[in-house]
């Protein structure tokens, strides 16, 4: 969420930064709201200070015996609690006014993010590895013939309709296997510490998150009001939400592995074949909660650490700095992370890291306390895959399959699968 108070230093600014998403002016009609807001304040500040007055006043007219002046003046005490009353009430209606306006508003980006309207402006800062060269036509995952016994998609649809997927069998092991070994790397290796969250949360997680209010048709929602998680980067980065974190404590590194929901609104016709795009996959991601100071270059150091997942998994990808018209509504910078996939010929997205600086933060009130004392500042958050679980599967069978249907596993995965290489053209790990 935006800072009212930046907004008003800055208007010109901050709309310069909005037109940069391909938004619309928007500072005139906040600072109307803070403005009709602030006024409202201020005079039933006035009207308590005239109410403080005629109290005080009270007693001496009764002391005097001036019943008169004592009945006007008691009837204007009653007359300003009652304006207090309702110019405390509009208060309240103005200030969610300007908070639910804010809401709406997506961060703005960093001044070196890539100007541009879709995907195809965002721009490239690495690459690693080679698509290997096969020396036959490469299958989708979905069409190997090794994989095909441990991946029914028919079933699923039979117990819960499209965009679900039955893993069982050797398939279902290497899915776990590479969860493990992502969180091997992150706990032993890069300093993450591991945590098992709720995959149900409150509205307020999801609307400190910038979940809500504008991506509720995104996802799912229980009878009783629980929201899925779409990521645990929402229950991770919501477990500071309200506290106050020494700077010694800063950063807070976190990862997790969970189911994630989501209702892919708005993706209709879009990788409707194959398990690229479900309604239920696993993700283990990481979350950061830094010093300002220094969220961009945790940025890059979480960008690095899903890199090595697939260096290691010997995956080509490449990475690109989102545009300002491909951003995600919360992010100030993003990189995206694309494994290649030979059954489609091109790299798709495994790994969004991204930095939101203290827009999540203002919404979920996470604060540290520097160092060197003083008041307290809003932290900045970040999160990341590493990886998206399901597309890592997609990757490693694609770009590990043979020409007799047989898949060969990466050297880094062996030690997670009992010490098996291949996946036979038949389905079985040996």
């Amino acid at each position: 969420m935006h800072d009212i108070k930046l907004i008003r230093d800055d208007p010109e600014g901050f709309d310069a930064a909005l037109a940069r998403r391909g938004l619309a002016p928007m500072a005139a009609d906040l600072l109307a709201l803070d403005e009709a807001r602030r006024a409202t304040i201020t005079a039933s500040e006035a009207a308590l200070a005239d109410r403080n007055a005629a109290s005080k006043l009270v007693g001496a007219a009764k002391a005097k015996g001036d019943e008169a002046e004592f009945e006007r003046l008691r009837g204007l005490v009653a007359e300003k609690k009652a304006e207090i009353a309702s110019l405390e009430e509009e208060a309240r209606a103005r200030d969610a006014a300007l908070r639910d306006a804010l809401l709406e508003i997506p961060n703005l980006p960093d001044a070196d993010v890539p100007d541009g309207a879709d995907e195809e402006d965002n721009v490239e800062i690495a690459r690693w590895g080679a698509p290997r060269e096969m020396g036959f036509v490469p299958k989708e995952h979905f069409e190997i013939a090794g994989v095909k016994p441990g991946m029914d998609f028919e079933t699923a649809a039979k117990l819960s309709g499209a965009r679900f997927v039955l893993l069982r069998g050797a398939v279902a092991r290497i899915h776990r296997a590479l969860a493990q070994f992502m969180l091997e790397i992150h706990t032993e290796e890069n300093g993450l510490t591991e945590h098992m969250t709720p995959v149900m949360v409150r509205d307020d997680a999801m609307l400190g998150t910038d979940k809500l209010p504008k991506f509720g048709d995104d996802s799912f929602r229980t009878r009783e009001g629980y929201w899925l998680i779409p990521t645990s980067e929402v229950t991770l980065t919501y477990s500071v939400a309200g506290e106050v974190l020494e700077a010694a404590q800063l950063p807070r590194r976190m990862v997790a592995h969970t189911l994630c929901f989501r209702s892919e609104a708005g993706s209709a016709g879009r990788d409707t074949a194959g398990m690229l795009r479900q309604h239920q996959f696993e993700k283990v991601e990481m979350v950061s909660i830094t010093h300002p100071d220094h969220s961009r270059a945790e940025l890059d150091r979480m960008t690095g650490l899903a890199q090595g997942i697939l260096e290691r998994l010997d995956l080509p990808y490449r990475t690109v700095v989102l545009c300002t018209g491909d951003m995600g509504f919360g992010a100030r910078r993003t990189h995206d992370i694309e494994v290649w996939l030979p059954g489609q010929g091109t790299y798709r997205e495994i790994s969004s890291c991204s930095t939101t600086g203290d827009f999540q933060a203002r919404r979920m009130n996470a604060r540290f306390r520097p160092a060197g004392g003083g008041k307290p500042e809003f932290v900045h958050t970040l999160n990341g895959s590493g990886l998206a679980v399901g597309r890592c599967l997609i990757a490693v069978l694609e770009n590990g399959q043979q020409a007799d249907g047989s898949v060969a596993m990466p050297a880094a995965l062996v030690p997670f699968l009992g010490g098996k290489t291949t996946l036979t053209a038949e389905g079985v790990l040996v």
